[in-house]
Order: C-alpha cells, then structure tokens, then sequence
C-alpha cells in the first residue's frame, strides 16, 4: 500500500475529498494556535470525524469495500454544539469582521474552506453521485463553530458594523 495514490495524475481527485483534505490540516492550523484548550480538544476530535466524512465521499458506491457510516448522530452533535455556542451573550450581536485574534482568523479560514466543501458536497448529491444527506449537512455545521466564540471568550469581539452603521441584527451589513 501506497499513499501515491496517482488518481490525481489524470485528474481523477475528488474534488470534495480534496477540499476535505484541504480542511482538515487548515483546522489543525488552527489548533496549534488557539489558545482554549477546550476548543482544541474539540478540534482534533472534530478533524478525525473528517477523515471519516472525506472517506465516505471519497469511496465509489461500485467499491468493494464499504464507505464509512456517516449517521444523523455526527450532525446532531455539531447542531448542539452551535446552539451551545450561541446561547453565549454577544455571539449572535453582529456579524464577524475576521482577523482580531490569530487563533479566531484561523478558524475562520476554517470555516470559508468547510463552506466550499459543503457546496461541492451539494453538487455532487445533484449530480447522484452522492446519496448521504448527512455528508452533506456535515460541513455546513462545522462551517458554524467556534470563531465568535474564541472571539466573545477573550473578549475581543470585532464586528462588522460600527457606531455610525446601524441595521436590524440580521441583515446584511450594509
């Protein structure tokens, strides 16, 4: 066995595996720079589910081995999660302008790349290549944790509007 897989000689990558690949180091980056030992615990459990998302992804239906289960549980998990983090007063205030903290911007990028990876996801079910609808809410709900949160802890909240731009919580910033 191999790591050299060479499917991406040809073009072959699947491009959510590799967004998913691409995720899990960003979130390890992260990591290694957040100061909240209970969110970096957090992570790294969080980074192992991964493997197994992008795994689940990654394996054909035509496979003679069996992709790994990827159940309501591991969804519900991370919707309690962020319905922990939002009942935190200040999180939900306004919209997040990311860089105030390294260890925050960090899981902000985090969340952009888990973004992207939950619209390939979405792409690949239109195109019945992918039949998991858990797969595909995985990385919507990890795209909402933590980055306010890191941000209300240490108390250095930076929002998008300021003194002189107002609007109902929820709209867009401008």
């Amino acid at each position: 066995m191999s790591i050299a897989t060479k499917r991406g000689d040809g073009g072959q990558t699947s491009l959510v595996g590799g967004t998913i690949d691409e995720l899990i180091p960003q979130m390890g980056f992260a990591r290694s720079v957040c100061h909240d030992v209970e969110i970096r615990e957090r992570v790294k459990a969080l980074q192992r589910d991964l493997y197994k998302v992008g795994s689940a992804i990654a394996t054909p239906p035509e496979s003679k081995n069996a992709a790994p289960e990827i159940a309501a549980e591991i969804v519900d998990a991370l919707d309690a999660e962020v319905h922990r983090i939002e009942a935190d007063p200040g999180v939900l205030a306004d919209w997040s302008l990311p860089g105030e903290l390294p260890d925050a911007a960090a899981i902000d990028v985090r969340r952009t790349i888990s973004r992207r990876a939950g619209r390939l996801a979405t792409a690949l079910m239109e195109a019945g290549a992918l039949d998991n609808p858990h797969i595909l809410a995985y990385p919507n709900r990890l795209s909402d944790l933590f980055g306010r949160s890191i941000e209300e802890r240490q108390g250095a909240l930076s929002t998008v509007r300021t003194a002189d731009t107002s609007g109902p919580r929820w709209s867009r910033p401008w």
